[in-house]
């Protein structure tokens, strides 16, 4: 199994029995194994200040997603898709309040917040990135919807990005509107 960070690769060796488990596990929590194996190894990591750590991540699963298209592997390009917006999320909601997102309903309930505060745009990039998650799992769209995703995706990340490292970057987290 091969984990990637930002600006890194790195191979881990496991046992077959370990690997199977890991991957059996994010299938059940419907997450990418990238996803799982993330979310295991910052589990008891503070996130770095502001959710910035999260935006390096997430534009690492948007390069990697942009490689396996280019790769022809649509399905791990949806996979990683969904895991960038699903991250997104997860680094708004931790530069926001300092709460970290464990489930898809938090991460379903945080998403109405964005649009709350973002724009009504934001639902139609989450039901397109949820579109990318469902693709992973049944491999059914084609190419063509994994671009377009990528674009309303990186559109998210942006978003996302430009609030959490403001020009002049001293500020702190927003206080609620």
């Amino acid at each position: 199994m091969s984990v990637w960070w930002p600006m890194v690769a790195a191979t881990i060796r496991l046992p077959k029995s370990i690997a199977e488990r890991l991957e059996h596990e994010a299938r059940r929590l419907e997450m990418s194994l990238e996803e799982y194996v993330l979310e295991l190894a910052s589990r008891d990591l503070e996130p770095s200040p502001e959710g910035r750590g999260f935006v390096e991540v997430v534009r690492d699963l948007l390069e990697q997603a942009r490689e396996e298209l280019e790769k022809g592997d649509v399905r791990q390009a949806a996979g990683k898709t969904w895991g960038a917006a699903a991250l997104a999320v997860k680094a708004y909601a931790w530069w926001r309040e300092g709460r970290r997102l464990v489930s898809h309903g938090d991460l379903w309930a945080y998403k109405r917040r964005m649009e709350a505060e973002i724009g009504e745009w934001i639902y139609s990039a989450w039901a397109i990135a949820h579109s990318m998650h469902t693709c992973f799992y049944e491999g059914w769209c084609g190419r063509e919807d994994v671009e377009k995703a990528l674009r309303e995706i990186a559109k998210l990340v942006g978003e996302v990005e430009s609030r959490i490292k403001p020009q002049g970057s001293g500020q702190q987290r927003r206080e609620a509107s």
